[in-house]
């Protein structure tokens, strides 16, 4: 304890809080980093370590405490050789170095030099779970075993089939909640999630069930496809970017993320199975990789084959080629596997009389796009419908068309012409376009922020009285104007949403175009408390130098004392010189040792200050 102690005090704060955050403790007692050390050491943190390391960090792990001395003391080399010894591979035995040190950013170990030190607590753990949960010293460092290739007679290319429908379900669901988004924002919760009414709103536009949103969500977050902004989550720029790229390319970036989080060892495992990879092979692979895994590996693969059904990588829990693709890094020919069974994009559609646009298949991204900007989706299939009506044509006027621009796009687009209903409904929407004005308010509105007008005298009285409107608190000051406390965007954006023929003015009258916004502004959510860092404030505050050098010299010797250590003290003599004795600490109090002297047999008691400093004994003592 007494090393991984001074290991932790030379850690600068930011590398100590990463090391702590891999690990599992309890922080609340933690007074100083004789605490933290031995909080570290206790059985359960020690057992939640080694079960997240690998095998080849077992192996050395597992070398490194057969070499080491009664005080837990090697070196690089003996390690090194004792991997050889095992009959470990070239290449495990010269990773040893980098994996010790990564060991030593672990906590697991301490590293200074050529010098390695495995607590003794770590190898108390190590013995007492070999065999039953971790392998023997010489079956960690063995090569990994061969494949056994079996014979497989499924038809492949139905499973393909199969899994293209379900990868192409994802990449869809995925970009209509990038669209919902990038209408209205959805709002994170203080204690982490979403709001319930966004969370229903964005499961049904996806079309998923409720339960399975957040897995949407974060695989969309996972992509950096949507970010949060304050409270709110909104399409990132690299969404909008993916909402116009084809199915197999917005698929392969999905697929990307997916492999990142699989250890890149693993995946190399994985990958030398050039034939047929099965669930059963794969949890092998897995578990011989993780032997110490347990639990929380058996929990890990759920997630990690659920996310690979959900993209074409696995059918009914069994992955299937495409899976061992992206795994072994050709993601562009597993894509191209996938994709041979999406449906085709179209360029087409029909525009029927009853306002409904009919897609017979998934339309270009471009035109998508452009047709959400003036109707609404109604079905999302591989057959869509959009609908066209008045709210929704004066959405796509306030963003920039015009009734001939609109019609113009329409009429390129069809494959039916353009119905006589429909020409009406855009020519009498831009007619009534803007008979309802937003803008910023006068200063001598002040609390008001918007200001909302029009000449129908009838249309101002109903907006007083809409009942959906009541959060925008309007208050009517005229027969043609009312105000709002809030900006002109939020109103603006509020009377769009209620169907009204809205438009946004600036100062001289003249019509702006607005960018979606979110529709209410709240404030961030209050930070996360962190244990670790109130902790290390806890631990690393510093007082008087000399006053904490002292009380580190006593922690030294009082955590000596409960292990029953021998040390090598250094004392300041009189005369200035320094002298080494061989004590084992028997107590510390009132600013004195009292300790046994190994080599005299006496029994010694030192002022405290006049000790220099205290190191583990040599290890022929």
């Amino acid at each position: 304890m007494l090393e991984l102690a001074a290991r932790l005090r030379g850690l600068p704060r930011p590398e100590l809080a990463s090391a702590l955050q891999a690990r599992e403790f309890d922080a609340s007692g933690v007074r100083d980093l004789f605490d933290l050390a031995e909080v570290l050491l206790a059985p359960d943190s020690v057992d939640h370590a080694l079960s997240r390391l690998d095998r080849r960090h077992l192996a050395v792990l597992a070398a490194a405490s057969e070499v080491a001395d009664e005080h837990g003391d090697s070196t690089l080399e003996a390690v090194g050789g004792r991997l050889q010894e095992l009959g470990a591979t070239d290449e495990l035995a010269d990773a040893a170095p980098a994996l010790v040190d990564e060991l030593a950013a672990l906590l697991i170990v301490v590293h200074s030099d050529d010098h390695v030190h495995v607590p003794n607590a770590v190898t108390g753990r190590i013995a007492m779970h070999t065999p039953r949960d971790i392998p023997p010293a010489d079956e960690l460092a063995a090569p990994a075993p061969p494949v056994l290739v079996g014979v497989d007679d499924v038809d492949r290319s139905l499973l393909e089939r199969r899994a293209a429908e379900t990868a192409y379900a994802t990449v869809a669901a995925t970009a209509e909640l990038l669209a919902e988004l990038g209408n209205q924002p959805a709002r994170e919760l203080a204690k982490g999630g979403l709001a319930l009414p966004d969370s229903k709103r964005l499961a049904e536009v996806s079309g998923v069930a409720l339960e399975s949103l957040p897995r949407l969500f974060h695989r969309a977050d996972e992509a950096g496809l949507v970010v949060r902004d304050g409270a709110f989550w909104l399409e990132s720029d690299l969404g909008a970017e993916w909402t116009q790229q084809s199915a197999a390319r917005r698929w392969r970036r999905l697929a990307e993320c997916w492999r990142d989080r699989v250890p890149a060892p693993l995946r190399e495992l994985v990958a030398r199975r050039s034939e047929n990879l099965t669930a059963t092979d794969l949890r092998d692979d897995v578990h011989w990789f993780y032997p110490a895994g347990g639990r929380w590996i058996e929990d890990g693969l759920d997630r990690l084959v659920a996310e690979a059904e959900a993209l074409g990588l696995a059918v009914a829990g069994e992955p299937i080629e495409p899976g061992r693709l992206v795994l072994a890094g050709d993601i562009d020919r597993a894509a191209r596997a996938l994709a041979a069974h999406f449906p085709a994009q179209v360029d087409k559609v029909y525009l029927q009389h009853d306002l409904t646009v009919v897609s017979p298949g998934p339309l270009e991204p471009a035109l998508d796009a452009r047709l959400r900007g003036f109707a609404d989706v109604e079905g999302r299939d591989l057959a869509s419908t959009y609908r066209i009506n008045a709210a929704s044509v004066n959405r796509g006027l306030a963003a920039g068309e015009s009734a001939e621009s609109i019609l113009e796009f329409l009429g390129g687009l069809s494959l039916t012409g353009i119905p006589q209903p429909l020409e009406y409904l855009v020519a009498e929407a831009s007619t009534r376009f803007g008979s309802v004005r937003v803008a910023a308010a006068d200063e001598t509105d002040v609390p008001a922020r918007a200001s909302i007008r029009s000449d129908d005298e009838q249309l101002v009285r109903t907006l007083a009285v809409d009942q959906s409107l009541t959060s925008l608190g309007l208050r009517q000051i005229g027969p043609h104007r009312l105000l709002s406390r809030f900006t002109p965007d939020v109103v603006f954006w509020a009377l769009s949403d209620a169907k009204y023929p809205v438009a946004a003015e600036d100062a001289n009258g003249d019509i702006i175009r607005l960018k979606r916004h979110r529709l209410a502004p709240a404030p961030p959510p209050p930070p996360k408390t962190d244990p670790i860092a109130a902790m290390l404030d806890r631990v690393l505050a510093t007082g008087d130098e000399g006053a904490t050098e002292q009380a580190w010299l006593a922690r030294q010797l009082e955590a000596a004392a409960r292990a029953k250590e021998t040390l090598t003290v250094t004392v300041r003599m009189p005369g200035g010189q320094t002298a080494d004795y061989l004590l084992a600490p028997a107590s510390v109090a009132n600013g004195r040792l009292r300790a046994r002297d190994r080599k005299a047999d006496i029994e010694r008691t030192l002022p405290l200050s006049a000790i220099a400093a205290v190191s583990p004994a040599p290890t022929n003592v």
